[in-house]
């Protein structure tokens, strides 16, 4: 009986270390955002209600000083209730009676420590690595036919398709988003700059998916103080670049609300990189810390974004309080925002049930 117990309970961990993993990985990425709104507000003597981790019934909560702190049932987010900033509020220490450059920084102080986050990821991942890949055209395998087409061996890659090639990571990506393996090539060749039209690539199709046949390989750099700090900031724009046209390509029809996550969707990937993680040296958390510089990333983008609700949405008030040096009425702001949340709720519950709709299938 004890045998069998210790068996269960080696099947249990088994199969969910990998979700406990994703889902505080989840967390850190959310406590960073969440806590630098907190840190700022403090510095800026803003009188801080509620901090929370995570949404939906309040599991754990504890009173220190003026603040409640607050864990939350569903790890999906996070806020910093300060007072004043969704309802009108006298008090010397709000939110709205601070300036508006504090405010500003408060606000924005989360989404630019989720891209410092990112930034600092990268660095580690790189730091780690035999070579760190570059844009330079190191060679050619058997048979490519992009040789005969114009590229050469030592180009270096700056732009396919009229976009800036920052890093190596923007030379799968902009090769992938392409759509018939037909692509326009820029690149440095022996201090010049030369365009190169209508690189065609080999494709193979598979479960009626066109894939692209890459048939060079980039050139690698030893690890160095320089060659990580330059490399850490090209791929974490990268990254941030890939938000950018992964949303265009939404709004312009390319990608439908399927292919979208939710939180429960970005859980279930973390955690089934982490499980796919396990080698027989140990576990390789490699592909996770990517997976996550790219979530932070990503956060950081889209809480920059103009959208009610999100950070972005507040930062835009507050631009137009800068220019026309006054606030707009808070409660037409209110407004806004109200609508912008009830909308971002109801797209976060269609994101999820698509999510679990998937897990369902998978």
């Amino acid at each position: 009986m004890y045998l069998s117990f210790l068996s269960t309970l080696s099947y249990v961990w088994k199969n969910s270390w990998s979700i406990i993993v994703a889902i505080l990985f989840f967390g850190i990425v959310i406590m960073a955002h969440e806590l630098r709104h907190f840190t700022f507000a403090k510095i800026f003597d803003v009188k801080v209600n509620e901090f929370a981790l995570g949404m939906g019934p309040t599991i754990f909560k504890k009173q220190k000083g003026e603040t409640k702190y607050a864990v939350r049932l569903f790890p999906i987010g996070g806020f910093v209730n300060m007072e004043g900033e969704e309802e009108k509020s006298d008090d010397e220490r709000s939110f709205t009676q601070k300036p508006v450059w504090q405010r500003f920084i408060i606000v924005a102080a989360g989404a630019i420590i989720n891209l410092l986050l990112g930034l600092l990821i990268v660095a580690i991942l790189l730091m780690q690595s035999d070579l760190i890949g570059t844009p330079y055209i190191k060679g050619f395998y058997e048979g490519a036919t992009t040789k005969q087409q114009g590229l050469r061996q030592g180009d270096k890659i700056i732009e396919i398709n009229r976009n800036i090639v920052y890093s190596d990571y923007d030379i799968s990506f902009l090769m992938m988003r392409d759509k018939d393996g037909v692509m326009d090539f820029t690149v440095m060749r022996e201090g010049e700059k030369v365009e190169l039209n209508d690189i065609a690539f080999e494709t193979k199709t598979v479960d009626g998916q066109q894939f692209i046949i890459y048939d060079f390989y980039i050139k690698g750099v030893k690890p160095s103080f320089l060659s990580v700090t330059k490399n850490a900031f090209l791929e974490t724009a990268s990254m941030g670049r890939m938000v950018w046209l992964s949303l265009f390509d939404l709004v312009t029809g390319q990608y439908g609300l399927s292919d979208l996550s939710g939180p429960i969707g970005v859980v279930n990937f973390i955690s089934d990189t982490a499980q796919n993680s396990i080698t027989e040296k140990g576990i390789d958390f490699t592909p996770v810390l990517t997976l996550m510089a790219l979530i932070t990333v990503n956060i950081g983008i889209f809480n920059f974004l103009p959208i009610p609700a999100l950070d972005g949405g507040r930062l835009f008030f507050m631009i137009i309080e800068m220019v026309r040096r006054k606030p707009v009425p808070q409660k037409y702001e209110s407004y806004v925002h109200a609508v912008g949340l009830i909308l971002l709720f109801v797209f976060m519950a269609v994101i999820s049930l698509n999510d679990i709709m998937n897990l369902i299938k998978g």
